[in-house]
């Protein structure tokens, strides 16, 4: 076997490693029976998933506006944060640099663990909104890194061409800066979104009675045994997540030309 067959060979078994995982839940998301043995085709768990879940929607929709409005929060906090370190020299400016690594590199367990510990230093009652500040925390070093690596191919000379005609800082920074940074931040807010819907660990220790996100409420869920409705809700969750990425491959070709 040739370099390119073997090459096209393992190219194809770490696709149907990837994907038949998806492939069967699809299928089993269609199964008449609860278990794992084929009872024929059948849309009842879909049926069940819109009409008799009401909790499990709750707990969609929690995650839903959790994940924008933090993804909205960090984006902002993070494309500013970028800029700040890029451009401008300050004070401790190297000691920012590396606490906003921080984040990246620590275990969940150790973030929750510690947030925790500050919401109950400061008497916070846990809930939405300390979920909601949770995941801005840990989302904002990832805007920020992302943000950056787009300000690290950003021709300077374009602001410099700005001022020359005219144009104040904070002209330069929202005519010229933010529409050329633009891709990077769409990427660091959709990042933002994916992170925080799929945390578990963290959210496991900020949340409060009656704030289950939808990973709390699968988790507990499972606790029960699998039910064939989870089958259905992520088959719903991979074809609005592909949608997503398709849509925004075309907005980000339509930013870059």
């Amino acid at each position: 076997m040739n370099k390119k067959k073997f090459s096209m060979t393992m190219f194809i078994l770490t696709i149907i490693f990837f994907y038949l995982p998806l492939v069967v839940l699809v299928a089993y998301s269609l199964n008449g029976g609860r278990g794992v043995a084929w009872e024929g085709f059948s849309g009842k768990w879909y049926e069940e998933l819109f009409l008799h879940s009401e909790r499990l929607w709750t707990s969609f929709r929690y995650s839903i506006i959790i994940a924008l409005t933090s993804a909205g929060l960090s984006t902002v906090i993070g494309t500013l944060g970028a800029i700040a370190l890029h451009w401008y020299n300050f004070k401790h400016k190297k000691y920012l640099q590396v606490i906003s690594y921080l984040p990246l590199v620590l275990p969940d367990i150790i973030m929750g663990v510690s947030l925790l510990i500050l919401f109950s230093t400061v008497k916070f009652k846990l809930g939405l909104m300390s979920i909601f500040l949770a995941h801005t925390t840990f989302n904002i070093p990832f805007v920020l890194f992302i943000v950056l690596s787009r300000l690290h191919e950003f021709d300077f000379a374009v602001v410099e061409a700005a001022y020359d005609l005219g144009a104040t800082e904070r002209q330069a920074l929202t005519k010229v800066i933010l529409p050329t940074l633009m891709p990077g931040i769409v990427s660091g807010f959709l990042m933002a979104i994916t992170l925080s819907l799929d945390d578990f660990v963290i959210t496991f220790f900020v949340a409060g009675p009656g704030s289950s996100t939808l990973p709390l409420h699968i988790y507990s869920m499972i606790k029960f045994g699998v039910s064939p409705v989870i089958n259905a809700l992520s088959v719903i969750l991979i074809a609005g997540t592909v949608g997503l990425a398709l849509s925004t491959k075309k907005i980000q070709k339509y930013m870059l030309s």
